[in-house]
């Protein structure tokens, strides 16, 4: 379990652990604000992914935010507003 952030980087990762990549899509370039079904991921890709970050960063993520966020920089942010919400108050 990781208690960083959740970068693009991270994101890219699991995506090609889970799901791979389209040899027409180039994941290092600009795509924080593409769709994700114009990346080459479509739903069943997107809850794939979604359980690999669950197990990774011991969060839950509802599957709406799977399904109603479009593109990798509404997944990250959602993903950091979870891993935001476990870490305990500072005192």
């Amino acid at each position: 379990m990781s208690s960083s952030a959740f970068t693009l980087d991270d994101l890219r990762r699991i995506l090609l652990e889970g799901a791979g990549a389209d040899e027409a899509v180039d994941l290092d370039g600009d795509i924080l604000d593409k769709d994700f079904e114009e990346l080459g991921y479509e739903s069943l890709a997107l809850l794939e992914t979604g359980g690999r970050i669950e197990r990774e960063y011991g969060i839950r993520l509802d599957d709406s935010v799977l399904t109603e966020e479009p593109t990798p920089r509404s997944l990250i942010e959602a993903v950091n507003t979870a891993l935001a919400a476990q870490r305990p108050a500072a005192a």
